[in-house]
């Protein structure tokens, strides 16, 4: 894998196709770039498209600091223009997807749209809150590695497949807990409503389930031109469980907010 490279930080990445608008995907908690590999498979066709691996992620390094979901999005920021994506749709799924709002709202000439998939709570309730500062608190704890192990079984459904629930695991157990940990306390921590309402590049949030923090009004309330989509028979990591729902959405998405109808 290449790397792109600044003040002693390497962030692995892979880079394939050509074509506009351009993708770059980021990867959720714990995870790395393959997250997104039908995506990244499916429009390498006919776009430009990049997926990195977050500091602490993957095959990228691991700085003791810079875990706030800021300093990730710059992390991003940073890593387009080095490579040379310019206006990209930016595609982040979970934690990705809240540092995806980030980054619009911190470098807003960046983006040319992003999409959300099944994105953390970004404008938390108070029980939202409490539950992550709660896991933030127990991944410190002496049984932390059973505390996660707990947490991504959490995320499937009975009906995924289990080759894929094994990879999904040992990517995300892989990842040191200290560096777990202190991304959920940049959760707990990241003005979520705010940078929504900063969000002024068109949006698309791909949702596995409504309620709670992220359901549609709520969302719409802050954003009300955001475009908002469900699927259907899967969990929190449906880009690879059903990427026959997920792909078409951001597809759609890009062909009639971004391209426009004649296209």
């Amino acid at each position: 894998m290449p790397y792109a490279k600044r003040d002693g930080l390497s962030l692995a990445y892979e880079q394939a196709g050509s074509g506009e608008p351009p993708l770059v995907f980021v990867h959720g908690w714990c995870c790395d770039h393959a997250f997104f590999q039908p995506q990244f498979d499916h429009f390498q066709a006919a776009h430009a498209v990049a997926a990195l691996d977050l500091r602490g992620c993957g095959s990228s390094g691991r700085p003791e600091a810079g875990y706030d979901i800021p300093t990730l999005a710059d992390d991003v920021a940073w890593f387009c223009r080095e490579i040379g994506v310019a206006k990209p749709v930016v595609v982040g799924h979970s934690l990705g997807g809240m540092i995806a709002i980030e980054l619009a709202a911190r470098h807003p000439s960046l983006p040319r749209a992003v999409v959300a998939v099944d994105p953390g709570a970004i404008d938390p309730t108070p029980a939202d809150l409490r539950a992550y500062e709660g896991l933030a608190a127990q991944l410190k704890g002496p049984d932390g590695e059973a505390v996660r192990l707990a947490f991504i079984q959490g995320s499937f459904l009975a009906t995924d497949d289990a080759d894929r629930r094994r990879r999904i695991v040992e990517t995300m157990c892989a990842v040191p807990l200290t560096i777990a940990e202190a991304v959920i306390r940049g959760v707990v921590a990241w003005n979520g409503a705010g940078a929504l309402q900063l969000c002024a590049a068109p949006l698309l949030v791909v949702l596995s389930q409504t309620g709670g923090s992220n359901d549609p009004a709520r969302l719409l309330a802050l954003k009300p031109d955001a475009q908002i989509g469900v699927t259907v028979g899967a969990g929190h990591f449906h880009q690879l469980e059903v990427p026959e729902q997920v792909t078409p959405m951001i597809e759609r998405f890009i062909r009639v907010r971004i391209l426009g109808p004649s296209v």
